[in-house]
């Protein structure tokens, strides 16, 4: 049953902060990336040709996704058999350090390849430790959650990726309308990657505090009870849950590519192939992600009262339909109506960021709960997510056409479809029922 209010409210409150808190440092971070993509470009790699270097740059951003799966393997394992507090703790750790680090390297002209070659290092280790962040803290939150607003709890973990991404863009905005281009390249963009040094300390200091949920607790009395018996999670979600994998696979197939696209990629998009000024693409992506966030907690709630599978299925259709005119209005470069185009993109978006997490959490059970989110969200997004930026700039340099990236989601957005139809609505059921 549903722990007491009353009694777990505090907890409750200090797993919110300390998983909003993790999230929001981790995308934070690849927010900075993304909008500071030009510069790392310049400062990163040799190129006479601007797009080489900035396919490059996010080369390295797809790259570190390889780590994903890797970390989610392990992560998840961890958190499944010593804890979601240990796997949390530790994984914020290794991950705010590496982010930490990559604001202190020296450039290409200072050591060459080294450059390049440090920054790819770093950017693996981050994705690796990352990979059981959006994970772990989704998982604790549901099994901390009553049932009957599991949504409205999950839905803090998207929103503080959005947020990680909304104060990144006002960061990046601020310097680019009061900042010489020069300050910018030589240290300003090292400015968000720094911050993440400290606040990973907070991080890591919360959770050390915390203790594991009521219901993991519960499944850790049952199995020490069964004596000899070894845990392995990985095994066991391969051998017992592999349909639950692989239609959560799926599943998340759209929240990447949709994610990365609209939310990181789309200034990169309007500055470059659009030719729209960067404070004004700037500017439009900070007022959609401030709308995004207050979306995604109406998407979370409502999830909790119609189900998380009719959510799924209504946000799949709708970026089939829509995506497409979408980039044709984007293609305007009219600042009024990219910035329509981004509010109605995001809503939609939020229909499946909102209502993802909390699905997830209801797909596996509690022993193979934090590998099974883990691992499909992190294989999806290696494959898919990390990919989208560097898929996007490929396709408008191959077909010369400004709406290639468009018809990428809508197939994207088809084959989650298809994931959707297939899956099971558990939204109604405690997660020890599940």
């Amino acid at each position: 049953m549903d722990i007491p209010v009353s009694a777990s409210m505090g907890v409750v409150k200090r797993v919110a902060f300390s998983s909003f808190l993790g999230n929001f440092i981790e995308w934070f971070d690849y927010a900075s990336y993304s909008y500071f993509a030009t510069v790392i470009a310049a400062v990163f790699f040799a190129s006479e040709d601007p797009t080489a270097a900035l396919i490059s740059t996010f080369a390295v951003f797809a790259v570190s996704f390889v780590m994903r799966p890797l970390g989610a393997i392990f992560w998840g394992s961890m958190g499944d058999k010593k804890g979601r507090k240990w796997a949390l703790s530790v994984s914020i750790f290794l991950m705010s350090g590496a982010t930490f680090l990559i604001g202190c390297l020296p450039s290409y002209a200072v050591i060459g390849l080294g450059a390049p070659l440090l920054l790819l290092l770093l950017r693996m280790v981050q994705g690796f430790s990352a990979a059981g962040e959006y994970a772990g803290a989704a998982t604790f939150l549901a099994e901390y959650a009553p049932t009957d607003r599991r949504g409205l709890y999950c839905s803090l973990v998207p929103a503080s990726t959005a947020v990680g991404l909304l104060v990144g863009s006002m960061l990046a905005t601020l310097m680019t309308l009061f900042l010489p281009t020069e300050a910018v390249t030589s240290w300003g963009w090292r400015i968000p990657f720094l911050l993440a040094g400290p606040l990973g300390l907070v991080a890591h200091y919360i959770r050390t505090k915390l203790e594991d949920s009521p219901t993991y607790q519960a499944m850790q009395d049952v199995m020490v009870a069964q004596e000899g018996e070894t845990r392995r999670p990985v095994r066991d979600l391969l051998k017992n849950h592999m349909r639950e994998l692989l239609v959560s696979f799926g599943a998340c197939m759209l929240n990447a590519v949709g994610f990365y696209a609209v939310l990181t990629y789309l200034p990169t998009y309007l500055e470059t192939a659009v030719g729209m000024p960067a404070d004004q693409s700037q500017v439009a992506t900070t007022i959609a992600l401030v709308a995004y966030i207050g979306f995604i907690f109406i998407s979370g709630k409502v999830s909790d009262r119609f189900g998380r599978k009719k959510m799924l299925i209504t946000a799949c259709v709708l970026f089939i339909v829509l995506t497409v005119p979408a980039f044709m209005l984007l293609n305007t470069a009219d600042f009024w109506v990219v910035l329509g185009v981004e509010l109605v993109m995001c809503f939609v978006l939020t229909i499946n960021d909102g209502t993802l997490s909390s699905y997830l959490t209801e797909t596996f059970p509690t022993e193979v709960r934090y590998t099974g989110f883990a691992l499909s969200f992190n294989m999806a997004n290696a494959i898919f997510g990390g990919t989208a930026a560097m898929i996007g700039t490929w396709l408008i340099s191959a077909t010369g056409s400004t709406l290639s990236p468009a018809w990428y989601m809508v197939g994207v957005s088809a084959v989650a479809l298809v994931a959707m139809v297939l899956s099971h609505e558990n939204s109604d059921k405690h997660l020890d029922e599940v």
